[in-house]
């Protein structure tokens, strides 16, 4: 895909972020219905009704086959590479309760590789996006990642995802693995985590089985803002080990 399509299909994914953002922002809490409460998880009924007004828009614009977290695949043309990676509302149970940390993210990918990203913070009116290896803008002004060289002075972002291990040996791991890092950040939403490391208010990200909706975008953010990262499959359904940060820290090692 060239770049005259990649800042057209960016635009199409503006837009369905644009309106998805406009309903959630007046959706009022007593609206809301909960049909999924399981272990660490939460659904939504805002989830399903955002997702509706994005698929509507990426379904109407573009033949591109859609992979979200609340339909899995739909529309589009199976045959080539090229997936619209939407997660509908990245934050629900923030969403839930209140709290201001959450987004919708919406990715188009090739295969396992991100091309552009949107992510839209609706609460703070914050628009991200990004092209892979190209650029990255808040509200049409560029961003970079940060210039911060060491572990000591970084910070970074991070998460529990629903299907972590709470084992002890395995949170002793996980400490031994941040515990370099001057302080650690988890917001509840991997899209907002990855775009703060994209625009320098942190330096890195790290989360292991993440699922593919909670990053698409936000790994093409990071990209296009001169950052770097680490893609593992993991285990677990449509989800990966990620690793990111700014081009200065060296992050195979967290």
């Amino acid at each position: 895909m060239n770049k005259k399509n990649l800042n057209q299909h960016l635009f199409i994914a503006k837009e369905a972020v644009l309106k998805a953002g406009s309903f959630l922002s007046k959706y009022k809490r007593e609206n809301i219905k909960i049909f999924q409460n399981t272990g660490k998880d939460i659904k939504i009924s805002a989830d399903k009704e955002a997702e509706k007004i994005i698929i509507d828009i990426l379904q109407n614009k573009t033949n591109i086959s859609i992979f979200s977290e609340e339909q899995g695949l739909v529309g589009g043309s199976k045959k080539g590479n090229l997936r619209w990676v939407v997660d509908p509302l990245d934050g629900s149970l923030n969403f839930s309760r209140g709290i201001p940390c959450c987004c919708i993210s919406i990715g188009l990918w090739d295969k396992e590789k991100p091309l552009l990203g949107v992510i839209y913070d609706f609460n703070r009116k914050e628009l991200f996006t990004g092209i892979s290896g190209i650029g990255a803008w808040l509200n049409k002004k560029k961003i970079l990642v940060s210039e911060t060289k060491s572990k000591s002075k970084a910070i970074l972002m991070t998460g529990f995802p629903s299907k972590t291990d709470y084992s002890r040996q395995a949170l002793e791991n996980y400490l031994k693995q941040v515990q370099d890092f001057k302080k650690v950040r988890l917001l509840g939403s991997a899209a907002l985590s990855l775009v703060y490391v994209a625009c320098g208010r942190a330096d890195a990200y790290f989360e292991k089985d993440i699922r593919v909706w909670d990053i698409a975008a936000g790994l093409a953010v990071l990209s296009g803002a001169g950052g770097k990262y680490i893609l593992a499959k993991s285990n677990i359904e449509n989800a990966f080990i990620v690793l990111g940060s700014n081009k200065y820290l060296n992050i195979k090692n967290i």
